[in-house]
Formats: structure tokens, sequence, C-alpha cells
């Protein structure tokens, strides 16, 4: 039995298709279900019933799961112990980023990380908050970047900063003719929201105060999306407006015609956007440098949350 071997039934269980287990996991898929063959092979046990469709583990392999996970958390702390002591950081560090923050932070300071610690391998994962969170809680990933409270006592929480939120208004929109918004202005106001599961939709929700379905003036038309880029673009073909997070200004053609960004007045509606990492595996040297490398990127109004409406 390896540790190889285990982190190979961790990976099935975790995406329950052998290829993309592998996929993740680096190797063949050959590879891979050649070790697994082997433990159950050497254990006398079969681990993943491969009859069905997503594969599932038997009851005996999820008894045999449950203790390879423990075994791999422990592994991952001796390897941070041993590291605390080396001055140069290295190994895999595992992040995930919330789909409503990655593209728009991660272009700021992924260069220069790589740059500063090219020993470290990055590993990035983009996934909604709650998934995020589980993925941390189970070690999966080393740290999550989300934007609400994680609401779980045995993951740890540190403030990053404070995102003002924008308004990206058509041109033909009420709300163009306005050189900045108040939160009032969004009651009742047609506002794009993302689909149900983002964190973003729900902060929304609670400045605009209202639900309401996604509808083109075209009542033939109804439509939802899990992307704020693809909210962004229908904007910019005249239709409605849509609230984006303050850093999304970075990445949008400020000669599109038909589409204006709209700053808050005060107070400026802002959400909280912090780092999650589990209790007992710290890389704590990582972190530290991860954080350092975000903060030195963003703006500087966005580090102090003066005059603001924080919305979770």
């Amino acid at each position: 039995m390896t540790l190889t071997q285990l982190s190979y039934i961790v990976a099935v269980d975790r995406y329950r298709h052998f290829a993309t287990a592998a996929e993740k996991s680096f190797v063949t898929q050959p590879t891979l279900s050649m070790q697994i063959h082997k433990l159950e092979d050497e254990l006398g046990i079969t681990i993943f019933d491969r009859s069905k469709s997503p594969v599932v583990p038997t009851e005996i392999g999820k008894k045999i799961i449950k203790q390879a996970k423990k075994m791999l958390k422990q592994e991952k702390h001796i390897e941070d112990l041993a590291s605390l002591g080396d001055e140069e950081l290295h190994g895999t560090f595992r992040i995930g980023i919330i789909p409503t923050i990655a593209p728009y932070l991660l272009p700021l300071f992924l260069r220069k990380f790589r740059d500063n610690y090219p020993k470290v391998q990055l590993i990035i994962e983009e996934v909604k908050t709650e998934k995020l969170l589980d993925l941390v809680n189970q070690d999966y990933l080393d740290i999550g970047v989300i934007a609400t409270p994680s609401d779980r006592g045995h993951i740890f929480e540190e403030d990053l900063y404070y995102e003002p939120f924008m308004g990206y208004v058509s041109e033909s929109h009420p709300l163009a003719q306005k050189d900045k918004l108040s939160v009032d202005d969004l009651e009742g106001a047609d506002v794009w929201l993302l689909n149900e599961g983002h964190c973003f939709r729900d902060q929304t929700v609670q400045l605009c105060k209202k639900f309401r379905k996604n509808k083109l003036d075209d009542q033939h038309i109804e439509f939802e999306s899990g992307n704020l880029e693809t909210l962004k673009q229908l904007v910019e073909q005249n239709f409605g407006m849509t609230l984006l997070p303050y850093l999304a200004q970075n990445q949008i053609n400020g000669e599109c015609a038909k589409a204006h960004i709209r700053h808050f007045k005060n107070p400026i509606p802002r959400r909280k956007v912090r780092v999650v990492y589990g209790r007992e595996y710290l890389k704590q040297n990582v972190i530290k440098a991860f954080k350092k490398e975000i903060m030195d990127a963003i703006p500087d109004e966005l580090k102090e949350p003066e005059d603001a409406l924080i919305v979770e």
C-alpha cells in the first residue's frame, strides 16, 4: 500500500470517473486504474463498483476511502512542518476561487507570484462558494478566496479587501443619465442577475431589494447565466444593466459606445473578499506569500472599508 495509491482512490471518489481522476492526478488512466487494482488485490476487497455510472465506492470502499483521507491529511501536515524551516518556498499549492473573483483578480498577481516563487506549483480551480468550502474542509484545497462568510467553525477566515459594486448600464437605460448611482436607484430596477448558486447574485438581490426573473425587453426571450461576462456583453448590446465587481473594470473596453460604468456614491456597497483555509492543515509560509502578493497588486482604495455598505 502506498500513499500514491491512496491519493488515487480519493480522486476517483471525488470525481466518480476514472479518466477525470487520472487527469486531475496528472497520470494516465491506465496507470491510475492499475494502481487501484493492485491496492484492491493487496487488501482482498473491491473498493469501487465499476458496473455503475458514475462509479461509486462499495460499502467497504467507503471505509477505506475515509481512512485514506485521514492518512493523506497527516502526510500533508508533516510536509508543512518540514517546509517551515526552508528559506525558499516550494511544493504544490491548491487554490479555489469563486467565479466572480477569479477572472478579475488572478491576472493582477499571478505572474508576479510565479516569478517570485518559481518552485511553488499552483493548481487553481474556479468553483462556487459551497463546493469550495467543502473542498477546503476535505483538505483538497489549501486555500480559498470567497466573498461571503464561511459560517463553518472549523475553517479559518481572514479578510483581504473590500470590493465596491459598480453599475454597468446600457446607453438606453434611464440610470445611464446619472453620474453616480445610489443604492435606492436599484430598488425595482431591471438588473441582470446570475443564476442560482452564485453569492454575487444573492448580494445583488439584497441591494435591489426584490427578485426579478431575467427577461429581455422582448418577452419571448428569457435568459439565465452563470457568467458575469455574458451579462456584461448583453449590456454592451444595449440590453438593460447589471452589477459588476470593481476589478472587472480593468477588462472593460472604454470605447464601447452602448454601455457605461457607473460608480456608487456613499455609502458605497462593497463585498468583503476573504481567504479561507483549514485549521489543521496549514501551508503557513505559502499562505502568507499568497496574501501579500494579492494585497500588493490591488488598488489602495480596496484596502479600507471607508463609507462602506458591506453586503454579505
